[in-house]
């Protein structure tokens, strides 16, 4: 319920009531007070466009001024003739600066990660479910659009947020990456840097499309949206050392490889992202958690031999296992 208690956040600023606008939207308010409650993904688009045409803000009056109706469509067309992702990015980052001013935006580039960066360069006019919510909203709206500019899934490998665990965290590995911290000076979202030289391959045909149900519908993540990406990572994890292929897994699921793979693109991820995600993670815990050797944790995670364990790792990292462990293991 984290993130319907956000997006309801900044509305009193407004002169408006949360229970007519739940309302409206077909969602019981007595939900707002079960933490465990999920609201469907339709009920909550639909609160989405209900708060942006009641208030004309596509903000959500979360910022000093808001983001007139319109602004988002607008995001997209300034990205939409850029020639890679990292172009879309920057011309994103320089679209939000010119709509709002409390949230700063930057990519940059950290060894081999590129990183999407939002500071807070002005105290948000909100209290702290709206600050949460502000960072949560702009990650997954940048996220999102970026993916589709590009046709590809772009699933995040780690994200740092500027505040405390907030009460819906448990939420934050499916809606965000595997590997998530708190308490950071600034939000960091990280992924491959390769990826930046993917090509924008969206059209104006296929913005019009876009448009009909965006930004709700990349910005309303929730827990079974990532579900079969989850029960793909949990199959793998179980055949740990094996190496399942697709086929192998989606007979486990009952379904056809076509219809997998179609579906884990749907959910902004890929099989190939999955293995590889859960290999890293998995890496990283015994590396920095336990005493396992080398040559244990690369048996353990099913790699041929030590080379080629180190290989992956130092593509993932970009750093060898043995000098990760060093700086980063527990004393």
């Amino acid at each position: 319920m984290g993130f319907v208690i956000g997006i309801l956040s900044g509305i009193s600023r407004a002169g408006l009531t949360a229970e007519a606008l739940l309302e409206h939207a077909g969602i019981a308010i007595d939900l707002l007070h079960e933490r465990s409650a999920r609201i469907p993904v339709a009920r909550y688009a639909a609160l989405y466009r209900l708060i942006n045409e009641s208030l004309d803000d596509e903000g959500f009056a979360l910022f000093s001024r808001p983001l007139r109706r319109g602004s988002f469509e607008f995001l997209c067309r300034a990205a939409l003739s850029a020639a890679n992702l990292e172009e879309a990015l920057q011309r994103i980052a320089r679209f939000l600066h010119v709509v709002q001013d409390e949230l700063d935006v930057e990519l940059e580039q950290s060894g081999r990660a590129a990183v999407i960066v939002i500071s807070e360069e002005q105290a948000l006019p909100v209290g702290p479910a709206g600050r949460v919510f502000a960072f949560e909203w702009l990650l997954r709206m940048i996220h999102g659009l970026a993916a589709w500019l590009v046709a590809h899934p772009l699933p995040l490998d780690e994200v740092s947020f500027p505040y405390p665990p907030p009460l819906h965290a448990a939420d934050y590995e499916l809606v965000f990456a595997p590997r998530y911290t708190f308490d950071a000076p600034r939000l960091e979202a990280r992924f491959p840097a390769e990826w930046l030289a993917l090509p924008v391959r969206r059209d104006e045909a296929a913005l019009t499309l876009f448009l009909a149900d965006a930004p709700a519908s990349i910005t309303t993540l929730y827990r079974r949206d990532r579900a079969l990406g989850l029960r793909v990572r949990e199959h793998l994890r179980a055949a740990l050392p094996e190496q399942p292929t697709l086929p192998a897994i989606a007979r486990r699921l009952f379904l056809s490889p076509r219809t997998l793979h179609r579906r884990l693109e749907d959910e902004g991820t890929s099989f190939r992202a999955i293995k590889d995600g859960l290999r890293r993670d998995l890496a990283i815990d015994w590396l920095t958690k336990t005493a396992r050797t080398l040559s244990r944790i690369g048996a353990d995670l099913g790699f041929a031999d030590a080379a080629a364990f180190y290989r992956a790792f130092s593509a993932w990292t970009g750093s060898g296992p043995r000098e990760y462990r060093k700086r980063f293991a527990a004393p």
